[in-house]
């Protein structure tokens, strides 16, 4: 009975800590309201975070090329469409150990891009020899494929270097890639285009 009427007057005696407690009790209710609105929310289910998945990038498309000659496994090949002549020489196994090899390092770019059926051609040792005289004396036509540089400036208009600037867009699918790919201009090309193929 004291302790209440002691209880009592201390209230009276200091009355604004009954509005401490009070304003106390109304912010720990409001905060005990908003965590259980916000656990009522996500079901009391725990939060995931996964690492975002790389986007599979459109598919680049296939292309078909013919790989003969000289390599370990000459067929038809299927390549992404973004794919160099270096891919199809290792889609069909590498050089063949009778490859020419020094007309292949001198004379094929192996990081030009490839267009869908064409064909690449790698000589065996021997096979691409060498043509002495003049465009006009030449049996047949120069394959611009295979030529090596001092085959191609023999054609008219085609010096040494517009001849480096064919081999280093090679390969070619057909003639008209000539123009194509900027490698000669147009008055050139019509000069030459009876004497060359791709074949």
């Amino acid at each position: 009975m004291a302790d209440d009427k002691r209880l009592i007057n201390f209230f009276q005696e200091k009355p604004y800590l009954i509005t401490l407690a009070l304003a106390g009790v109304l912010v720990l209710v409001v905060g005990l309201a908003i965590v259980g609105i916000g656990l009522g929310r996500s079901g009391g289910a725990e939060i995931e975070i996964r690492e975002a998945e790389p986007q599979a990038s459109e598919s680049a498309g296939t292309i078909y090329v013919d790989v003969g000659g000289a390599v370990m496994r000459p067929g038809l090949y299927q390549l992404k469409s973004d794919s160099r002549v270096n891919d199809a020489l290792v889609a069909g196994g590498g050089l063949a150990k009778d490859a020419d090899r020094d007309w292949i390092s001198q004379n094929l770019n192996l990081a030009a891009k490839l267009t869908d059926g064409i064909k690449v051609y790698l000589p065996f040792q021997g096979e691409a020899t060498e043509v002495l005289g003049s465009a006009d004396q030449l049996e047949g036509k120069i394959n611009i494929n295979t030529a090596s540089l001092n085959q191609l400036d023999l054609l008219w208009g085609v010096g040494p270097a517009t001849a480096q600037k064919i081999i280093d867009n090679r390969p070619y699918a057909k003639v008209e890639d000539l123009l194509d790919k900027k490698a000669v201009k147009a008055n050139v090309y019509e000069a030459i285009k009876d004497k060359i193929t791709v074949l």
